[in-house]
């Protein structure tokens, strides 16, 4: 799913008052959006608030010698007025920040600062909040916008090749006494060294690799190239400074190597047989060749809509300068650590890539999906049912029972959050096409799904 989705589009950190009631505030204005307010509350309004908690709590309270609901007052406060004011003060500021925010129209990007302020007299309470706001954005016209966009096509000699990898797929090995050569697969025994010492990890018997598939370091693979059944070989291999093992990489190894054996692959008959073993019955090898295009051109459908979106978007971003909320950011950034970590399988948070690295990466989705959201907003952009509706079938198609598998999504609002916002991504993608200026780039089928 797309940038609307995780920075929450649509759903800026407005603040509804929780009463009408004004509040006496004094704003000042700082550098870039970072904006502070000073707020006063009557201390008449916290002692009041005070002392209804207190009568409440009377209620229930248990104090040594006295009867649930008979505390007296004094020693009511006495005993929870500290964490009961505690309680109000924290509350109170809650509720008139809201007011204030609501009063002086200032949309908070994150959470505030607090800082309690001495100079309250003894009529108020003060204190100062610390926060960044949301940017006033004036986009530009999506007409000065300018993209190429793909054009490709399946040509039969692209769905040779697919033919030509799918008979690959399906090779058998045969043994041979020849010296080994690009394609074929040869098994080994070897063991590695370092400055004359063995290393975790350099040894194995009957291992078997495919020259030339990148199955190994490529030193190592040119190495096993022109060796036959029985011979053995010294090769001198160094490991690349970005080898994932960091005892290894940038290190320089030797490998004695002995081989098994060498086989090539055979390649079975393009027939009817052939077609049949991927499900195919009727209309042998040239149904075979109707379904392989098909499956490619919705590949290549689905790619050119990703490109066009990342175009499209890309632009978007590049015309429109935006200052972005540092909260935002930070608070992006320490999500795409959190997502990093997973497709990693990372668990220990000491482990994890340093933050620092997704900065400017988090700065641009966050200004992306601020720039987007005016653009909703300006276009008044409202999602379309239909569109979330097909969206659902489509995901709905691939299940058992289809039926039931649409009733499961529309049954979470979780999941249909994430159908809306796609579509939503959509058709802010198809507005910009529509207005912006592109080029058609021809590219063949081969580069562009490269």
């Amino acid at each position: 799913m797309g940038i609307f989705l995780e920075l929450g589009f649509g759903e800026r950190a407005t603040v509804n008052a929780a009463t009408s009631s004004a509040v006496d505030v004094s704003v000042e204005a700082k550098a870039g959006l970072e904006r502070s307010v000073v707020v006063r509350v009557p201390n008449d309004e916290i002692e009041q608030q005070v002392s209804r908690r207190l009568a409440s709590v009377g209620k229930t309270a248990r104090l040594k010698g006295f009867r649930p609901g008979k505390v007296p007052a004094k020693v009511l406060r006495q005993h929870y007025g500290g964490q009961v004011r505690q309680e109000v003060v924290s509350d109170v500021i809650r509720s008139s920040l809201a007011r204030a925010l609501d009063q002086e129209k200032l949309n908070a990007a994150g959470g505030p600062s607090i800082e309690v302020l001495r100079e309250g007299s003894d009529s108020h309470f003060a204190y100062r909040a610390t926060f960044e706001v949301y940017p006033e954005i004036e986009l530009q016209p999506l007409s000065k916008l300018s993209f190429e966009t793909p054009e490709v096509e399946v040509g039969e000699a692209d769905i040779d090749e697919v033919i030509e990898k799918l008979r690959d797929q399906r090779a058998d090995l045969q043994t041979v006494e020849r010296a080994s050569q690009n394609d074929d697969q040869i098994v080994i025994d070897f063991v590695g060294s370092i400055d004359g010492e063995p290393f975790d990890g350099g040894a194995g018997e009957d291992i078997a690799i495919i020259i030339g598939a990148g199955q190994v370091i490529e030193d190592f693979d040119a190495a096993l190239i022109g060796l036959s059944a029985g011979q053995t070989k010294s090769a001198d291999v160094a490991f690349p400074a970005d080898y994932p093992a960091a005892g290894l990489a940038g290190k320089k190894a030797v490998f004695e190597i002995t081989v098994k054996r060498v086989e090539q692959k055979v390649l079975p008959p393009l027939d009817d047989a052939f077609a049949e073993k991927f499900g195919v019955a009727d209309g042998g090898v040239e149904a075979l060749r109707k379904e392989v295009r098909a499956n490619m051109e919705r590949e290549l459908q689905a790619r050119k809509q990703t490109e066009i979106k990342r175009h499209a978007l890309e632009s978007l971003l590049t015309a429109n300068t935006v200052d972005v909320p540092k909260a935002l950011v930070e608070d992006e950034m320490s999500a795409i650590q959190h997502s990093t970590m997973q497709q990693m399988g990372i668990k220990d948070h000491s482990k994890a890539p340093p933050r620092e690295n997704f900065r400017e990466a988090a700065r641009r989705r966050i200004a992306l999906a601020l720039i987007v959201q005016e653009l909703i907003g300006t276009r008044e952009l409202k999602i379309d049912q239909s569109r979330v509706n097909k969206r659902v079938e489509e995901l709905a198609a691939g299940y058992e029972d289809p039926r039931q598998a649409v009733q499961q999504y529309r049954a979470s609002r979780e999941l249909m959050a994430k159908i809306e916002s796609g579509v939503l991504e959509d058709q802010v993608v198809d507005l910009i096409v529509s207005e912006a200026k592109t080029k058609p780039k021809r590219v063949t089928f081969e580069e562009f799904m490269r």
